[in-house]
């Protein structure tokens, strides 16, 4: 007989975590507490979840509204360090995965579980994104990942099995996309995508426009940054989370933020994902317009380490770290000189800062420019250069 009594488990309503409830129960023996995370992937994705939860066996359902938290406490922060994960990818999933773990142990903790269990794979990511955060929070709950366990390996298995308890589904055996959305993001994965070779259909993509389809004309958005956060909108002072909606809704219809990647994942394995982040494109092209303006070039060269660092620490599921901790206040300190505002243009995709302007910046049209100065003498640049060049000229001299 299993020990564990009560399991809190990361519930979506989909296929997955609906046959995960039933099972649970009948293999452990335990009562199952669903918790779902509100991390802005949309009413329809939540409409009817905690009825879909109770009809698959959980004994009570918990949403939690994460979304204002989210965007305040784990994607602004991120922002300030610049990170980008392989150049490419706005780490989407990423980010969104730390406060769900954190939400989800202080469910268990409220109603008394000994357990924790989610959904994830064997083979992706978020198991370790996940257990990792467990780790840190809750070292003493028992961790239960079924896709680690059970003998269900396709669709069509998960359906019978539903089928067979007489548990509703709303899925398909037909489903040709895994997705996952949060207020940041979509990611597609899957079909088509398998193949590298292959170009993404249009049905891959569901939040922004194809450039083909976008606007001929183009639209300017002005943000206005404080120490490194987006703080207003076309002048419209917003909190985090409104800001990002805000830019969504500006963005997406232009094409903005689409990207198609080929990534390494944490355990070992190459991915094909497509991504949409339209407002989150824009804001990261922003902070970038205002740190060219204010960083001096050592600066940019350290945040770029530390950016680096940070891509790899979010992606790898190593929020609650003191690594974290340490590049954060590297990128703080950083970002105290990041305020200004920029006018972005948004046209067939592409996003470009086509005005910039901070009160801390180091630009000097004076010392810059191609015309007539009397600040800059030119003659100095010569005795700079020799110095700079000293090394290379004893060791071209040492091998005579």
């Amino acid at each position: 007989m299993s020990s564990i009594k009560k399991v809190v488990l990361a519930y979506s309503g989909g296929l997955d975590t609906s046959a995960i409830v039933p099972w649970l129960k009948e293999n452990y023996g335990c009562e199952v507490v669903a918790f779902v995370a509100d991390v802005g992937q949309g009413a329809e994705e939540l409409e009817g979840v905690e009825a879909k939860a109770i009809a698959s066996g959980a004994s009570e359902c918990y949403v939690v509204d994460l979304k204002d938290e989210m965007v305040s406490d784990y994607i602004y922060p991120t922002l300030k360090t610049g990170s980008i994960y392989e150049g490419t990818y706005l780490l989407g999933t990423s980010m969104a995965r730390p406060i769900i773990a954190k939400a989800q142990v202080e469910i268990a903790r409220k109603v008394g579980a000994d357990a924790l269990s989610h959904g994830c794979t064997g083979k992706g990511n978020d198991q370790v994104r996940f257990e990792s955060c467990f780790a840190a929070l809750a070292p003493d709950l028992k961790v239960i990942a079924p896709w680690r366990e059970w003998d269900l390996s396709s669709r069509e298995s998960l359906l019978d099995y539903l089928a067979e308890r007489d548990i509703p589904c709303s899925a398909s055996a037909t489903k040709i996309y895994s997705r996952d959305a949060n207020a940041w993001h979509i990611s597609h994965e899957g079909g088509e995508l398998e193949d590298p070779w292959c170009q993404p259909t249009e049905q891959v993509w569901t939040w922004t426009n194809s450039p083909e389809q976008a606007p001929d004309k183009s639209e300017l958005v002005t943000l206005k940054v404080v120490e490194g956060e987006v703080v207003a909108v076309n002048g419209e002072e917003l909190k985090p989370y409104d800001c990002l909606v805000k830019l969504n809704d500006i963005a997406s219809p232009h094409g903005v933020g689409r990207v198609d990647i080929v990534e390494n994942r944490l355990v070992g394995m190459k991915s094909r994902g497509c991504y949409e982040t339209p407002g989150g494109t824009v804001i990261m092209a922003a902070l970038q317009a205002i740190d060219e303006l204010v960083l001096d070039k050592s600066s940019r060269k350290w945040k770029e380490v530390l950016g680096g660092e940070f891509s790899h620490l979010v992606y790898d599921g190593r929020w609650f770290t003191p690594l974290k901790d340490s590049i954060l206040a590297g990128a703080e300190a950083l970002s105290k000189v990041a305020t200004g505002e920029v006018v972005l243009k948004l046209y067939k995709g592409q996003v470009t800062a086509v005005q910039k302007q901070s009160p801390n910046s180091l630009y000097s049209e004076a010392f810059a420019t191609f015309g007539e100065d009397d600040v800059y003498d030119q003659s100095h640049a010569e005795g700079f250069i020799r110095l700079f060049s000293l090394s290379s000229r004893i060791s071209a001299l040492a091998k005579k």
